[in-house]
Order: C-alpha cells, then sequence, then structure tokens
C-alpha cells in the first residue's frame, strides 16, 4: 500500500514510537504495540495457521495493542520514532458496504493470511474487542471508502466489552 494521509480531521493526540529496522511502516497504516515498538497491523499473520485461529482472534489481538495510525513512515532500515495518531477521523479502504452512524469497524483480513494495514471491515456492535474504530460518517450507499474515528486501546482504553 502506497502511502497515503489518511487523517481527515480533529484531534491526533500523537505519540512517538520506536520501530525496528527491519520493520516497514508507511503513512495510515494502523499500528499496534509489540513490546516496546511500533509495528503495522500486517505484523499479525499467518492467520488459521500459526498464527491466530482466525479473523475475528486476529482482529482482537490487534484490538489489545492498537495504538493508532501511522503519521509518519518508517523504511526498513530507519531507526528513528516515528509519529502515530492516538485519536481523530481518518478515511479508511473498505470492502463495499453500507455503514451507519457509530458502527463498529475493525481490520480487515487481506487476500491471504494477514491483517490489512489500511483497510477496515464492519464487525458487531457486541463485540467491542474486535474494533478499533467507529463510524464517524453514514455511508447510506454502499461504497469502499468510509470516515472512521480512531480509539487507541494502549493510549484511551479504546472499546471493551460490557459488564
Amino acid at each position: 500500500m502506497a502511502n497515503i494521509m489518511r487523517w481527515r480531521y480533529g484531534e491526533t493526540n500523537p505519540v512517538t514510537l520506536p520501530v525496528d529496522s527491519a520493520t516497514d511502516i508507511e503513512i495510515g497504516d494502523m499500528v499496534l504495540l509489540d513490546t516496546d515498538d511500533a509495528k503495522p497491523a500486517s505484523s499479525i499473520n499467518d492467520i488459521g495457521g500459526a498464527g491466530p485461529a482466525t479473523l475475528a482472534a486476529a482482529q482482537e489481538q490487534l484490538h489489545d495493542s492498537f495504538v493508532g495510525v501511522a503519521m509518519q513512515r518508517s523504511r526498513a532500515g530507519d531507526t528513528q520514532a516515528i509519529r502515530i495518531a492516538t485519536s481523530g477521523v481518518f478515511e479508511f479502504d473498505a470492502a463495499s458496504a453500507t455503514f451507519e452512524l457509530g458502527d463498529r469497524v475493525g481490520v480487515a483480513q487481506d487476500g491471504g493470511a494477514a491483517l490489512e494495514d489500511q483497510k477496515v471491515v464492519g464487525v458487531a456492535q457486541t463485540v467491542p474487542q474486535r474494533s478499533v474504530a467507529r463510524v464517524a460518517k453514514r455511508v447510506a450507499t454502499a461504497d469502499t471508502k468510509v470516515l472512521v474515528e480512531i480509539n487507541s486501546t494502549v493510549m484511551r482504553d479504546g472499546p471493551q466489552a460490557s459488564a
């Protein structure tokens, strides 16, 4: 995926995190915290194999360590920390669908066995532990773009299951 500035509006409340020199992160990637480093969502891979058993399990794993959206790029070999937005409204690609205001979205699975870095999919309201954002603008006619307000689990406790 190309570097795409997906931020549209709102406070981003950025944090900075180091990135391992072998890791490639692009602007617009959804990012997780792995011990003390930033990694793209696609680092959760081998879904159905040695990794998470299902897409739902992979989405939950990302939710539990979700930091936000990369606002800077880190090429393989770079050692500088990057800025990551922990809040704000972003426009992401999505499978063609309709969305209602407040619908939950999680990270989509690519055509193989990894999570997408810059694509979301609707998840049921009853499973907030799979969600990283909520729809910020209704999509009444099926479209492949959706505005969502992200919610960092690491910095803002993100969406949680109801008690």
